[in-house]
């Protein structure tokens, strides 16, 4: 049996993947640790096949930019070190595709990380110094998801659902965004601790999805006609509105990047949105 440990009590990634893992009792047993404060350093990791970093700090007050390093990275290669010394065999980091630093275009195994933010930054810094702190009794995941969905996830995906329920018209403009449904990432994850892999991983849907493909598929499960028009499209191609160009933009991993040795995808795309939409 694995016995996985995972930082972040309410970690939505976190909680989800120990929801995906009870199908199999007998294989995996997972708990949680807290670390917002510093009783985590008290408890022994010893007999922990895998630490699973989930916890992080994503929004703090613009004055206090110091506390993405302090937790993000700091606090991180902490938690590392620890789980090494204790002969924990696996590390899994929950990085994000914004250390590439935009928020539109494609992405290969060669694109440079560029971080532009505070948090991209911390995080992106926290993977440079676990790869060092790696070895061949220790290995190192860091994972880069795109945005991640599913039942009461909080974030981008509920925005756009919530949006898709209200309004009346939608823009219909075509766009392609890597996603990847939160069964999916879950799964992923479990065959990583199945082989005990170490390196950088791109998890992804096996579709890439247009957003308003997207608005029109939530809106169909609860029943709703959403009527589409492109009359709105060549103000959203002008406009650099941050919050526009995350909607409607293309920002896509290229798919080569995401494979893996045993397929992840749980169900189809359609699928995927009425698991998370039904109560």
């Amino acid at each position: 049996m694995k016995k996985i440990l995972v930082t972040g009590v309410n970690s939505y990634i976190g909680t989800s993947f120990k929801k995906w893992v009870s199908q199999y009792p007998d294989k995996y047993s997972v708990d949680f640790i807290s670390i917002r404060d510093d009783h985590w350093k008290e408890k022994s990791f010893s007999g922990y096949d895998v630490i699973f970093h989930t916890a992080a700090i994503v929004h703090v007050k613009e004055n206090d930019t110091g506390k993405y390093f302090k937790i993000n990275r700091d606090l991180t290669v902490e938690l590392a070190k620890k789980a090494k010394k204790e002969d924990v065999k696996q590390f899994i980091f929950l990085s994000t595709m914004g250390v590439y630093g935009t928020e539109t275009g494609f992405i290969t195994k060669d694109t440079i990380p560029a971080p532009k933010t505070p948090y991209a930054q911390s995080k992106y810094e926290a993977e440079k110094l676990l790869l060092e702190i790696g070895s061949e009794d220790f290995n190192i995941v860091i994972l880069r998801p795109p945005i991640v969905y599913g039942k009461d996830c909080p974030g981008n995906y509920r925005r756009l659902a919530n949006l898709a329920l209200k309004l009346p018209i939608f823009p219909d403009i075509e766009n392609r965004r890597s996603m990847i449904y939160i069964d999916n990432l879950s799964e992923f994850i479990r065959l990583l601790i199945d082989y005990c892999k170490d390196g950088l991983f791109f998890p992804q849907n096996e579709e890439t999805v247009c957003t308003s493909e997207m608005a029109n598929a939530i809106a169909q499960v609860h029943g709703k006609k959403l009527l589409k028009t492109k009359f709105f499209n060549p103000i959203i191609r002008v406009l650099k509105i941050s919050t526009v160009k995350k909607v409607f933009g293309d920002f896509v991993y290229e798919k080569d990047i995401s494979n893996f040795d045993e397929p992840y995808s749980t169900c189809s795309f359609i699928k995927s949105i009425r698991n998370t939409e039904v109560n």
